[in-house]
């Protein structure tokens, strides 16, 4: 089973992003980029400019969560830029269907995010045109919050659906994740899980990522859903 560790730059020092993206070293599997446009949540961050400088500047691939209003007319535009993977929220598209294969069509992996509140009962049809499902456990907008438990049952879930229809998307969770959360997040079954405070907060990042890493491996060896 492989695990992918994508540390956030929503806690790095936006000044010098490079150098904080390569501060992980080759730990990390991906560098995770939270684009917010102070519509679909109260911060704003980033945009299509910064992601287009990051690439082919970091070593890394580039993972971006775009927190943005509109996705079926801006996300396509982050795969067209170079972004490796783009995870749209479906609560921000029209036809989410739609978004994931104009984002594949760029030639980037599609993700596809839930908040908090919403279920995934109503959007298990979109599974097999998606290459990663995004469960957040905080409520998007802001770094740094405390992790919701409460949203493992739809991590599960999420796996359960995954594993039936034999599909090859990725669970990924974002929002809390740490040392004392990540085996939680990894035994319910998520398999890419994104770090920002945890990481960044740091005075080594490239340990943590390691640590992260080690822990989530140790927790998926025992856990229900990975082959032994």
């Amino acid at each position: 089973m492989s695990l992918r560790i994508s540390p956030s730059i929503l806690s790095a020092d936006f000044g010098h992003l490079v150098a904080e993206c390569e501060r992980v070293g080759t730990t990390a599997d991906w560098i995770h980029v939270d684009v917010m446009d102070n519509h679909f949540v109260p911060n704003l961050t980033l945009g299509l400019p910064i992601v287009e400088s990051l690439v082919g500047k970091i070593s890394l691939p580039i993972d971006c969560h775009l927190m943005i209003s509109d996705a079926d007319r801006w996300a396509p535009g982050y795969a067209e830029a170079g972004a490796d993977s783009v995870t749209f929220h479906v609560e921000a598209a029209t036809n989410p269907l739609q978004v994931a294969k104009d984002i594949r069509a760029q030639g980037a992996r599609a993700g596809m995010a839930l908040k908090p509140g919403t279920s995934l009962d109503d959007y298990v049809d979109l599974l097999p045109h998606l290459d990663m499902i995004l469960i957040m456990t905080v409520e998007p907008g802001f770094g740094g919050q405390s992790f919701m438990a409460d949203q493992m049952s739809k991590v599960r879930k999420a796996r359960e659906l995954i594993t039936a229809g034999d599909l090859d998307v990725w669970v990924q969770v974002d929002g809390g994740v740490s040392a004392a959360t990540i085996q939680e997040c990894a035994d319910a079954g998520a398999d890419t899980f994104v770090a920002g405070s945890a990481v960044y907060q740091s005075a080594d990042p490239a340990k943590v990522v390691s640590t992260l890493r080690e822990l989530a491996d140790a927790a998926t060896s025992t856990s229900w859903w990975c082959a032994h």
